[in-house]
């Protein structure tokens, strides 16, 4: 499998740099499998999710929430950093992206600053070819209110603002981690929801807390060696039993966005409820718990793209972002949605 499989070319205009005036308003692509490798694209609105999801069905959703996770600040001789925290690995240690003119060496201390003048010191640990290794003075999340940034992905260009502060959030957020919105919960307002739950439509929830690595570029073109990024995942026992009650009663699990689908096959694979995931899914991966994907639009040469590509086969979904790109989809975290059914006939 070869990176230059997962590229495609996208007008620059296509990618969505601010939410729609409400939750609901974005559109949804359906791609539905018409038998064998025949597959139909369908332009529905968001709203239209009540004719694709059934009484039985069950929603998972990942309540991760997003934190301030970018910093700035200068080294000791006056040269500025900007830090984007890539997981928190104690409560007062961190994994970062770090951007500099000079990469600081381990045991130098960098000054982190706010808008307020405040400021506090940044111990570099280590290395891991990647990412580096930090230590903060006091609890890191604590630090992080008070001097971090909204993390806004690297191809929004406008700084965050109180409309990114609310809607760079899904409304069933609640636990602190993730340096990244699970961007395919963004579409769901809580009237939505409620109506869902009229419909006997079950909702459950894990949490993956999004990492920065997330957003970094896959640099391998043999996939095969491309080393994937860790994210911390929990499944709770109660979407356990949801899931197992659905499937039993002929429901189908519906993943809102990759990572609860990551969250759910990696507890399949190790049956560990919670830990460390570095879960690289690619075409030919047999999936075991999900059997209908809600999706954003992913960057190209994406580990994101790659999955949805194993969800619904490599043509169908090369197809599919063709087709987005011609209708004017809008691309990315504040874009639009697909819904994927799992394909037994992968053409992959």
């Amino acid at each position: 499998m070869q990176l230059s499989d997962f590229n495609y070319d996208l007008p620059p205009n296509l990618i969505a740099q601010h939410p729609l005036a409400n939750r609901t308003d974005s559109r949804l692509l359906e791609v539905k499998a018409q038998g064998g490798n025949d597959v139909q694209f369908i332009d529905r609105q968001f709203e239209d999710i009540f004719d694709l999801i059934k009484p039985g069905d069950l929603l998972v959703f990942n309540d991760t929430k997003v934190i301030p996770a970018r910093l700035h600040g200068k080294k000791e001789t006056g040269g500025k950093v900007e830090l984007l925290i890539e997981r928190i690995s104690a409560e007062n240690q961190a994994w970062v992206q770090m951007r500099a003119s000079k990469v600081p060496k381990t045991g130098t201390i960098l000054h982190i600053y706010n808008q307020a003048g405040e400021t506090f010191p940044l111990e570099m640990l280590g290395y891991d070819g990647r990412f580096y290794e930090v230590r903060f003075p006091e609890n890191v999340l604590c630090l992080l209110e008070r001097f971090g940034e909204l993390p806004l992905p690297p191809y929004i260009e406008h700084q965050p603002n109180e409309e990114d502060a609310k809607r760079y959030q899904t409304v069933m957020a609640k636990n602190l981690g993730a340096v990244a919105a699970p961007t395919a919960g963004l579409h769901f307002d809580e009237s939505i929801l409620e109506k869902l739950s009229a419909l006997g439509v079950k909702q459950a929830s894990i949490t993956l807390h999004v990492g920065a690595g997330t957003f970094t570029p896959v640099r391998e073109e043999d996939l095969s060696k491309h080393k994937m990024h860790y994210e911390w995942f929990s499944v709770p026992q109660a979407t356990l039993m949801a899931i197992e009650q659905t499937h039993a009663l002929g429901g189908r699990v519906i993943a809102v966005g990759t990572t609860s689908l990551r969250a759910l096959e990696s507890q399949a694979q190790n049956l560990k409820t919670s830990g460390q995931t570095n879960l690289f899914i690619t075409p030919g991966y047999v999936f075991k718990t999900v059997d209908c994907l809600l999706t954003n639009f992913h960057l190209p040469k994406s580990t994101l793209l790659m999955l949805v590509s194993a969800f619904a086969g490599m043509d169908n979904i090369r197809n599919a972002y063709q087709y987005a790109i011609c209708q004017k989809y809008r691309f990315f975290s504040y874009g639009d949605a697909m819904f994927l059914s799992r394909f037994e006939n992968i053409n992959s």
